[in-house]
């Protein structure tokens, strides 16, 4: 017997919920970008009336909002891990892969927060903060000093993933390539380092690269806390 079929015309809709239209939004942007996504596109692509999305985010803004909750939520943090260091080195790795799967989000990610005072900012969104915060302050740092290593950490990990998201091109040989010619292009006299390095700046290794910045600053930040303990103890 087959299957009715509920997409035709008159045939019962799915019902929405606010997950289905945030899955829906966030599908959306990672196939044309930020940009693309409006009340009105979303409910062209859902099959509904736009103004009955409005009891599911109440502006375009709040569907950005749901947008970044919807992929952060996917980060998982252990803040009773006595391991920081551990839980800090998965998280950045895990977030690193939210980027590459969905690149269009991470401006959305980086900026969002910057044009959002903190008290008005989805739940969402604040979790993070929250969990690692738990977990510094677990492992002996003053909440101040959480604070300080939660920017610190955060802002090195959206750099990195920036940084990582322009080097990634759609042909890596040709990138090489061109890459070879404007270092030879260079002058040797004034740009020696650069020039030396075309072999290692032509083989770029995302998660090499994050793994090597987090033992630098996970390191100094072990160093601080041994300090920390050190003066509390004298």
């Amino acid at each position: 017997m087959a299957s009715a079929d509920t997409s035709g015309p008159g045939s019962p809709k799915t019902r929405l919920s606010r997950d289905i239209v945030l899955a829906k939004a966030l599908e959306l942007v990672d196939a044309e970008g930020l940009e693309a996504l409006s009340m009105r596109r979303l409910g062209q692509e859902l099959g509904r009336d736009p103004m009955s999305l409005y009891r599911y985010a109440e502006n375009r803004a709040a569907l950005l909002d749901g947008v970044a909750e919807l992929v952060l939520d996917q980060l998982s943090i252990d803040a009773g891990d006595p391991d920081w260091k551990a839980q800090l080195r998965v998280l950045a790795h895990e977030l690193r892969g939210l980027a590459l799967e969905h690149p269009n989000v991470v401006p959305l990610l980086v900026t969002r927060p910057l044009s959002t005072p903190l008290g008005l900012r989805p739940l969402g969104t604040l979790r993070p903060l929250e969990q690692i915060l738990s977990l510094l302050v677990a492992a002996g740092f003053k909440p101040a000093d959480a604070l300080h290593v939660y920017r610190a950490y955060y802002g090195f990990l959206y750099g990195h993933i920036l940084n990582e998201l322009q080097e990634y091109v759609v042909d890596p040989e040709e990138n090489e390539v061109l890459l070879r010619l404007g270092l030879h292009r260079l002058p040797a006299k004034e740009f020696p380092r650069l020039r030396a390095l075309a072999p290692a700046l032509a083989e770029y290794d995302g998660a090499a690269e994050l793994d090597q910045g987090l033992t630098i600053l996970l390191s100094g930040l072990e160093a601080q806390l041994s300090r920390q303990a050190a003066r509390s103890g004298a």
